[in-house]
């Protein structure tokens, strides 16, 4: 089902089916592609109520969509599924409407967060594609912030978790001594956490892969899935795949510490950085258009906000939330 992909709009009334004069604008909810005339844009396809679905509104409907899934609909037996969506979606939204579902404050709700993010996604037209940011001002950026394209070093950290510090230490002596093949199988026989993360059928010597860390205390370098006494004993490991000589305690864990691999440090060029740049510009002045945006209808719309009401606003309790749309107040 593609119902929700269709967007509002996918009908008009009846008494809008003529065809428009061709200096007319068509509507954006339905705008039809310029390939077609407004004569074929306005041919009824069908009718559900008093209301039409035409062939300009159909080919709207698959312009909304990505190309990969308006390439399912090239088949006539596909593409009379898609109307027959397109029916049964006007059906319930009619349905809906003569139920007075349309009224509810959560429909509304739900309304205005779209028509906020349509506004939004209307002011964003307005950027540059990263595509077409200036390459002066590309280089520029990485001129003045060259620190950021700075990458430590990095390694990728392997462990046996355990709970208990006894076997442990058992097992701490194995590691130490174990081949690549060994440690594979002391990480299915006695470890917690059997992994690997995102190595999808990784060698042996990758079982327990938590991840890949810069040293402590680098700003880019932690990791939520490694543990911060865990990512200071990789770093305290001289020898490539080698086992950290002690047990490193996070809580109630013990684990077993292996330098997996490493990766040195260095500086990308700004070849290699280019891209990331224009796409962080790009994501600037995106947001920056959004916030104007939100200065001029603030001066458009003068907003007051009575704070001690606000203060007085008690939040439900944990478990008995209120109803929507309604606060409790004391």
């Amino acid at each position: 089902m593609v119902i929700s992909s269709l967007g509002v709009g996918a009908c008009r009334d009846k008494s809008k089916t003529t065809a428009p004069a061709p200096s007319a604008a068509p509507s954006a909810s339905a705008a039809a592609p310029a390939t077609l005339t407004p004569e074929q844009a306005a041919r009824v396809l069908a009718k559900v109520g008093d209301r039409t679905i035409t062939l300009g509104d159909y080919a709207a409907a698959l312009e909304r969509m990505d190309s990969f899934e308006r390439s399912r609909y090239q088949s006539a037996e596909r593409r009379r599924l898609l109307l027959n969506e397109m029916v049964d979606l006007e059906l319930l939204a009619q349905e809906a409407r003569r139920r007075g579902l349309d009224k509810q404050p959560e429909t509304e709700e739900r309304l205005r967060q779209m028509l906020r993010d349509e506004l939004l996604r209307d002011a964003r037209k307005e950027v540059a594609n990263p595509n077409d940011i200036p390459e002066a001002e590309v280089r520029a950026y990485y001129e003045q912030h060259k620190d950021e394209f700075d990458d430590p070093e990095r390694r990728r950290v392997a462990h046996i978790a355990l709970t208990n510090q006894a076997e442990a230490k058992k097992v701490l002596a194995l590691a130490l001594k174990a081949t690549p093949a060994e440690w594979g199988k002391l990480v299915t026989e006695n470890s917690t956490d059997k992994g690997p993360r995102g190595l999808g059928s990784s060698p042996p010597e990758l079982a327990g892969n938590l991840g890949i860390v810069g040293p402590p205390g680098h700003a880019r370098g932690a990791s939520t899935l490694v543990p911060e006494p865990v990512r200071a004993a990789v770093f305290k490991i001289e020898q490539d795949s080698g086992v950290y000589p002690e047990l490193v305690q996070d809580g109630s864990t013990f684990h077993i510490v292996r330098l997996a691999s490493r990766s040195p440090a260095r500086t990308r060029t700004y070849e290699e950085a280019q891209r990331s740049i224009r796409v962080t510009l790009a994501q600037q002045a995106s947001r920056q258009r959004e916030l104007q945006l939100e200065q001029d209808m603030r001066a458009k719309f003068p907003v007051t906000i009575d704070q001690a009401a606000l203060a007085k606003v008690s939040l439900p309790k944990t478990g008995a939330p209120a109803p929507a749309g309604k606060a409790k107040q004391p």
